[in-house]
């Protein structure tokens, strides 16, 4: 027989950790890291000349500018990978509240800290590959590592930034969790439990 213990906090902290496994691998897929300055591109159309402004874009893996991006990447695909796998496991955690006699929790809490120093990781090796020369062409000659000129940070980079503080947040969640799911309350029925 198979019992259902939810708590708000365990529902919380498995929402959030689908949410932020999904905030991860969409910044992690978008080309919008870092955004070139203002170009104008005239092309010419029935009515005459139309000029429109547009914005380069270059993802984190646009053909690799550098080994720092080479190395960003992996670090941060392994940090995306270990909380897509801590989504999945969330989800059995409604039904199962261990793994070989291991709070399901505790183990994804941790899984959830090791992603999230990867993250942090790759987040820090990317501007250091601002510097290349495929940046420079990007950016201008200005472009230095940490110092990208005339480019601005896309919205990627930040959404990345957001997901790597929400999966700490999800660590320390997961603890909270395990804290409701095993207190007694809940153990004598006074919280929501659902047998099938």
């Amino acid at each position: 027989m198979c019992h259902v213990i939810v708590t708000c906090r365990s529902m919380l902290w498995t929402l959030l950790s689908i949410v932020v496994a999904f905030a991860e691998l969409i910044a992690f897929m978008s080309p919008d890291w870092l955004l070139g300055f203002p170009r104008s591109d005239s092309s010419v159309s029935r009515a005459g000349v139309d000029s429109r402004d547009y914005r380069p874009s270059l993802g984190l893996y646009s053909r690799l500018a550098s080994g720092f991006w080479q190395a960003a990447m992996l670090f941060l695909a392994a940090g995306t990978l270990v909380l897509g796998c801590v989504a999945c496991i969330s989800i059995f955690s409604l039904c199962f509240q261990s793994i070989l006699k291991k709070s399901i929790f505790n183990i994804c809490g941790l899984l959830q800290a090791i992603a999230g120093l990867l993250l942090m990781v790759g987040l820090m090796l990317y501007p250091a590959g601002w510097g290349s020369e495929k940046v420079i062409s990007y950016c201008g000659p200005e472009a230095l590592p940490f110092r990208p000129a005339q480019c601005s940070l896309g919205w990627a980079f930040y959404a990345a930034i957001g997901g790597t503080l929400a999966t700490f947040l999800c660590a320390v969640l997961s603890a909270q969790a395990e804290i409701a799911t095993s207190s007694d309350k809940v153990q004598e029925g006074k919280s929501l439990i659902c047998l099938l």
